[in-house]
């Protein structure tokens, strides 16, 4: 603010030092032929300091505002539900990081650089007309205004088109994200005539979209722009009027439309601001709401740490729906006692990823409770609750990170000697020894250097690492070649020993010494007890079985 106000200073001067040079040439006074020069030097020195360091200080200030809003979207999202995270496509949230945030830094810096200084400016200006000829001043104040009602009501109908257009932005960005992401699938589907269509839409409507709001920007300027010289003809006129019936000079004339000619500017940019303030306005209303959205994931005031004895894990009577009226779960009751393997089958959407979700409080049951040593998951910190629990799924999570980072995520504070241990024991130890960086090498996206059998063996290490009592295998062997697939099996059966197991598998073979085998089906459960027991009652796992192997279903019968 104060440089501002030393910007607006020295430009309001620039008319009183006009004035005064036509009043030194009248006069012929040679001392101030100086004076005068230096004076326009010094106040041109001051401004453009002045300007400078606004524009840094005002920089740093949007850049800190822009840094912090990006940070608390961010940690709210990590933060989220699962609900809130699955309603908007990944584009769709990245567009808002990115088309978002650079609306509220456009706004935020016309705002600051803007309107405070080009309003102190004009205030100057106008603060100097005043000084040489109130009455020339007064056309000033009947012209402009005028203004106001225009650019309030396009302003209206900016902030509505940029929100669609924002909105358009992110669906452009999910989708592209799609097409590029699925290139293997769209080539081998031939599917590139399709996919180039779905984008010609999308940029069309973009380019649509802004062109409606660059119309609307685009009026603002011709109208102030005629204004401006509505008001310039006024004032010589009137100017004009008066010097030729000799109540005015020429000096302060001359000082007067200078300082009328440098306050159409800031006039016009303090009309044009507005738009800039609606586009921002309207982004950060899409912002806030997903920062303003509360999770209703939470921990309860009264959260305790989760008091960990065996690890034992209990549903009772469970119900839940992801979305109103349409259960998953229909009252599921189930007993994994601590250091046991138990294994859920059944055909897809039957509810056992549900069932995997819940214990680690993804998601809040709508009936019943889910309890870990006796306790209600709902009325436990999440903090302790998850570092209770580690998951092992077929969608093997890895970041574009080193090994050491990848396996590390299992606990942040391990040692290098222990990452290194929970390698061995996931069987990864040798092939990432065998890399040319080690566990330094980075994987590259999502750890496209890997391969699959790999990718499972890092994942492992981490679960290793974490030592976690309560496990959640979530088909951790599916899609693995067969010396893989054996190398994960046996980590795995490393990793589940002495600890509660849950294990999800559509490949009977991978279960069939499970200490107890879970039947689902439509979000019941409909069988339990061991394969040979489940196989000796002829129903629904038998069936499955006998889908699965045919050939041997009579020898295991």
């Amino acid at each position: 603010m104060l440089l501002m106000g030393v910007v607006a200073a020295a430009t309001g001067a620039y008319p009183l030092l006009i004035e005064q040079s036509y009043a030194m040439f009248q006069a012929d006074d040679r001392a101030m032929l100086l004076l005068i020069p230096f004076a326009i030097v010094l106040v041109t020195v001051v401004k453009a300091t002045a300007l400078y360091a606004q524009t840094v200080v005002t920089a740093a200030v949007v850049q800190r505002v822009i840094a912090d809003v990006r940070l608390a979207m961010f940690k709210h999202l990590l933060t989220a539900d699962m609900a809130q995270l699955h309603a908007a496509p990944t584009g769709t949230l990245t567009s808002r990081f990115i088309n978002d945030v650079d609306l509220i830094r456009n706004a935020l810096s016309r705002v600051l650089t803007g309107l405070i200084r080009d309003v102190l400016t004009v205030v100057a200006l106008v603060g100097s007309m005043f000084y040489l000829d109130w009455a020339l001043s007064l056309i000033f104040f009947v012209v402009y205004p005028l203004a106001a009602i225009p650019i309030v009501r396009i302003g209206r109908h900016i902030r509505q088109v940029s929100r669609e257009t924002q909105a358009q932005m992110g669906d452009m960005t999910a989708l592209l994200s799609e097409s590029l992401s699925g290139a293997r699938m769209v080539k081998t589907f031939n599917l590139e005539a399709y996919e180039t269509k779905r984008a010609d839409a999308a940029f069309e409507e973009n380019f649509r979209l802004t062109m409606q709001a660059t119309r609307q920007r685009s009026r603002l300027d011709p109208m102030l722009e005629v204004l401006g010289g509505v008001a310039v003809a006024g004032v010589i006129a009137f100017a004009g009027w008066r010097i030729t019936s000799g109540s005015g000079t020429v000096g302060e004339f001359s000082g007067f439309v200078g300082a009328l000619l440098i306050a159409a500017q800031p006039v016009r940019a303090i009309g044009t601001l507005n738009t800039a303030l609606q586009e921002g306005l309207a982004a950060a209303q899409r912002i806030l709401e997903v920062i303003d959205a509360p999770p209703a994931i939470r921990d309860r005031p009264d959260a305790a740490p989760l008091r960990l004895e065996r690890g034992a894990v209990r549903l009772e009577d469970v119900a839940f729906a992801y979305e109103p009226g349409a259960d998953t779960l229909k009252g599921v009751s189930l007993d994994v006692a601590p250091g046991t393997t138990v294994a859920l089958v059944g055909r897809s959407g039957a509810g056992k990823s549900t069932v995997f979700n819940l214990i680690p409080r993804l998601y809040d049951v709508s009936g019943g409770r889910v309890l870990v040593d006796g306790q209600d998951v709902r009325g436990v910190t999440l903090a302790s609750l998850r570092r209770a629990v580690a998951v092992v799924s077929q969608d093997t999570v890895l970041f574009n990170d080193t090994l050491r980072a990848n396996i590390a995520f299992g606990r942040l504070d391990a040692s290098d000697a222990e990452i290194e241990a929970a390698a061995r024991a996931a069987a990864a130890h040798d092939f990432i020894a065998a890399m040319p960086e080690g566990y330094a090498t980075i994987i590259g996206d999502r750890g496209v250097k890997l391969s699959g059998g790999e990718r499972q063996r890092v994942a492992l290490a981490r679960a290793f690492l974490k030592d976690a009592p309560i496990l959640l295998l979530d088909e951790a062997t599916s899609a693995l070649d067969s010396e893989s697939e054996r190398l994960v099996q046996e980590a795995l059966e490393r990793l589940t020993r002495g600890r509660t197991t849950l294990v999800i598998a559509h490949r009977l073979a991978t279960v069939r010494n499970a200490d107890r085998i879970v039947v689902m089906e439509d979000g019941r459960v409909v069988e339990q007890g061991t394969h040979d027991d489940l196989l000796a009652q002829g129903g629904a796992y038998a069936r499955l079985y006998r889908l699965q192997f045919a050939a041997d279903a009579p020898a295991e019968g």
